[in-house]
């Protein structure tokens, strides 16, 4: 289901494998509609993760990436309205020479083509391939033909793996195993037996669960891998390791056993249990709230940018969610904002809550609140700024009024006919693009080691998800009121990065470094955010 952890189990046996020497990618199959996931609702989907060419797709991705230390492609992510618009355009075009074109198999077969194409592009010994949604949806039932199919015509080369919750209800006590029973035959149903199951629970597998998960559903008790709970999400690859999964994978595909190397691993599960003490980071956002229920999902990438920064200066990131509804309707709750060590605006669409994250930006000016902007946050930010040292009262975004008089944010030009067309579907600006990074700044200072200790402006290279940007009409006028133009991109000549004097840590970025941020490489920004924030406290 939903939420139990196939994007960790994916990540961590790929981290494995990889830790054995194999060249591994993983693919990630999403059974909705929507071309990509660009147009997915963060609160109902969660965090839409852009790669570096552009590519927007699920969260998992993004998992993918923290865990191999690899980036994923435009291949490695597929939904069934990419599958069948792919298949209905090559009708189109004629290229099934005038046959029937059908569901099964057509659709299936899209898919193994675009299996075998991300595995050849990735030269890849491994491709991991998690199919979303659960066991029974009709939602997902023509990928698992395609999984069936594949298996079929390459017995040899390919293994199921489920990922099963099993449930221990509070009232009784007692770890269930008859969910597991059912999803199996299930799974069954659909022509595929489970190879390995792991086993999600709050507790590990004791040994009368396995023998009895074994018997009833057909597969070795050394096959059933115990994946209870853990305090963070990077024990997983250690835990699996521990009960044997790579080897037995290996095994399965008639490889030799071959020793794993998650020292750097082991290294940082450490670091995370052995943190010197905590620093508060509170996140103003809005996409977190659904009914009474926290929804961390929606900035999944920016969490994790911020463990990751935190445990490399030895300490455990306390991360809280502030609402901006708040401090519209109640601006003396600003003061709150003094307890945490750092504040984060992220990135978002539509002006709700936009004022409450303005108020909250300019407190952190005023106050010295080391505070990172990422992209509505950098927009806010100029806003804020222009508004009140820049002396520019209805300074606004054209995204929040189509017919201000001063849009110091302002849509792309290539955009706007496409915006009036409606067509608001992969019209941003994606991707990787290059930032030149101006001397004498945080950032500079913070890029260096990535650049290796470049001297002088240098280039770096970041994903960004935008529509709108910083107006070049008004570079001037900011730039002569003290706002520090800290990064362009070169080609465009746009603003990337915005910085002010006289504070310990005032950073605003147009791109998303939390796309590049991995757990043995926290990103630069996030670190510098963080080290400010220690000297706060």
């Amino acid at each position: 289901m939903s939420g139990i952890g196939k994007g960790i189990a994916t990540a961590s046996i790929g981290r494995i494998l990889k830790s054995k020497g194999f060249g591994v990618t993983a693919i990630k199959i999403d059974p909705y509609i929507n071309v990509d996931a660009g147009t997915m609702n963060p609160i109902e989907h969660g965090e839409t993760f852009v790669t570096d060419d552009g590519t927007e797709c699920d969260q998992d991705v993004g998992n993918y990436e923290r865990f191999l230390d690899e980036n994923i492609y435009d291949d490695n992510y597929m939904t069934t309205g990419k599958v069948y618009q792919t298949v209905i355009n090559r009708e189109r075009n004629l290229e099934y020479g005038g046959r029937c074109v059908e569901v099964v198999p057509d659709i299936p077969n899209e898919v193994i083509l675009r299996i075998k194409r991300a595995g050849k592009k990735a030269e890849a010994d491994f491709v991991l391939i998690e199919i979303g949604g659960t066991v029974g949806e009709y939602q997902n039932m023509l990928f698992l033909e395609a999984a069936r199919m594949l298996r079929l015509a390459h017995p040899k080369d390919v293994l199921f793996i489920l990922v099963s919750y099993f449930p221990v209800p509070s009232i009784i006590g007692e770890m269930k195993t008859k969910p597991t029973q059912y999803a199996v035959r299930t799974l069954n149903s659909a022509g595929i037996q489970p190879d390995i199951i792991l086993a999600r629970s709050v507790l590990p597998l004791d040994e009368p669960r396995k023998r009895k998960v074994a018997t009833f559903c057909n597969v070795q008790a050394e096959d059933i891998i115990s994946a209870p709970d853990v305090k963070s999400i990077y024990d997983c690859p250690v835990n699996f390791e521990k009960e044997g999964i790579g080897n037995r994978i290996l095994k399965k595909f008639g490889l030799k056993a071959r020793p794993s190397n998650l020292k750097d691993w082991e290294k940082l599960v450490k670091r995370i249990n052995d943190h010197l003490g905590e620093v508060e980071i509170g996140i103003v956002g809005k996409y977190f709230e659904t009914g009474n229920f926290t929804l961390m999902d929606s900035y999944i990438s920016v969490i994790e940018s911020i463990k990751h920064a935190a445990i490399s200066q030895n300490r455990k990131a306390k991360i809280s969610w502030i609402s901006s509804h708040e401090f519209e309707k109640n601006p003396k709750s600003l003061k709150e904002l003094d307890k945490y060590n750092g504040i984060i605006v992220p990135g978002g669409f539509g002006n709700r809550g936009v004022e409450g994250k303005i108020k909250a930006i300019e407190y952190c000016r005023k106050n010295k609140i080391p505070f990172l902007g990422l992209c509505l946050g950098l927009q806010l930010a100029t806003i804020e700024f222009a508004r009140n040292v820049a002396g520019i009262k209805d300074a606004t975004s054209r995204e929040f009024d189509k017919k201000a008089k001063n849009p110091v944010i302002d849509v792309m030009q290539e955009q706007k006919k496409l915006l009036e067309e409606k067509h608001f579907g992969g019209t941003m600006r994606l991707g990787a693009y290059d930032c030149q990074v101006q001397e004498n700044t945080i950032s500079h200072k913070a890029y260096r080691d990535w650049v290796k200790n470049a001297k002088g402006p240098y280039l770096i290279s970041e994903r960004h998800r935008h529509r709108y940007e910083v107006n070049n009409d008004y570079r001037e006028i900011l730039k002569n009121k003290g706002l520090i133009m800290a990064g362009i991109n070169p080609k465009k000549d746009l603003v990337e990065i915005i910085e002010i004097k006289n504070h310990p840590f005032f950073v605003g970025t147009q791109f998303h470094p939390e796309f590049k941020s991995r757990p043995l490489k926290p990103h630069p920004l996030f670190k510098e955010l963080i080290k400010a924030a220690i000297n706060k406290k």
